[in-house]
């Protein structure tokens, strides 16, 4: 059996952001809580903010 997210999280999340240093930071924070990669990462234009947005699915391990 499977155990379950830390902190009563979903055992699926899609962590979403700018293309920076910080959401860098976050994606490898939950990797190495234990979270895996699940496909991957989106990126999109927003034009509003000028920036590059992203977007990584993670699933806690035993739930793929």
């Amino acid at each position: 059996m499977a155990s379950n997210p830390p902190d009563g999280k979903p055992i699926y999340r899609c962590l979403t952001g700018p293309d920076d240093d910080q959401f860098c930071k976050r994606v490898s924070e939950a990797l190495a809580q234990g979270w895996r990669l699940h496909g991957s990462p989106a990126l999109t234009f927003d034009s509003l903010r000028g920036k590059v947005m992203v977007a990584q699915a993670i699933i806690w391990p035993g739930y793929d």
